[in-house]
């Protein structure tokens, strides 16, 4: 769960300029009467609302509407009606009030957005997604992503991995049938990336091409994008298909998509179940 502060405004635009100028702040989404901007972590939203008292609305939303749906129920009783859809600003949501009187709104976005999520959401939320929408994925949003990548460590810096983005279908449909079950989810991507080192730049092949892989499945998560590491690739067959060196070490073909599905989040061990300290 993430959240942010709308306050009203009587002049939007001026707000935007002196918060974009004045603060350095970027204006992360425009709903024509409402903006909002970010610093950070930091998500703070404005709607023109002349005469309206500059008191806001506490803004919590959600990636999906059954959560929404989830926290109705808990908040009933507080609830000003049950949750609805506004084709306006293409959010799903409901008003509640606090114990103080304080109006709170809890909501789903119902289109993509920006990134948000804060370090310990990324790394607690990324699952692995095996069914994804049709939609294509952006270009521009497919290079944000790699930019984010190409910053995995490597062994002496050396950067020897390679990303192959797979968008040809017979291709795609290959790979998904070369382990059967286990490979299958690449086909339910409109895409997939290859994700390669090389060994006449790196030494730690397996190692370098792994976190690389996994800085690619971050990037994509903290996008709105869905990843699931496929593992067992590493075969002349499918390097040569790729029309990879059969000497690269081929870490995963990870299928890319919008997630058609959340996963829950599985509980994990108590930290102190596995680690050891050596004083």
């Amino acid at each position: 769960m993430s959240g942010l502060i709308f306050l009203p405004t009587s002049d939007l635009r001026a707000a935007i300029a002196f918060y974009q100028s004045k603060l350095g702040m970027d204006l992360w989404l425009d709903q024509g009467d409402c903006a909002v901007m970010q610093h950070g972590n930091l998500l703070l939203g404005f709607c023109e609302r002349p005469g309206e008292p500059f008191e806001g609305i506490i803004t919590l939303f959600y990636e999906t509407w059954e959560e929404v749906d989830a926290t109705y129920l808990t908040l009933e009783d507080l609830a000003e009606g049950p949750p609805e859809e506004n084709e306006a600003y293409r959010i799903y949501h409901f008003f509640a009030r606090d114990p103080e009187g304080r109006r709170l709104e809890f909501q789903a976005f119902l289109h993509e957005l920006r990134p948000y999520l804060s370090g310990r959401d990324l790394l607690e939320t990324r699952r692995s997604i095996r069914k994804f929408k049709g939609e294509a994925v952006p270009e521009e949003l497919l290079w944000q992503i790699i930019e984010l990548s190409r910053w995995a460590p490597s062994s002496r810096n050396s950067q020897g991995v390679t990303y192959t983005m797979i968008r040809e279908r017979d291709t795609i449909d290959y790979i998904a049938s070369v382990r059967g079950s286990s490979s299958a989810p690449i086909a339910a991507a409109p895409m997939a990336v290859a994700v390669s080192a090389d060994p006449e730049i790196t030494g730690r092949l397996g190692e370098d091409a792994c976190i690389a892989a996994y800085h690619l499945t971050l990037a994509a998560r903290l996008h709105g994008l869905g990843t699931c590491w496929i593992a067992g690739l590493d075969r002349d067959e499918v390097k040569q298909r790729l029309g990879l060196p059969v000497e690269h070490y081929l870490a995963t073909v990870t299928p890319l998509g919008y997630p058609a599905e959340r996963p829950t989040i599985k509980p994990r061990k108590p930290a102190e179940s596995f680690v050891r300290f050596l004083d």
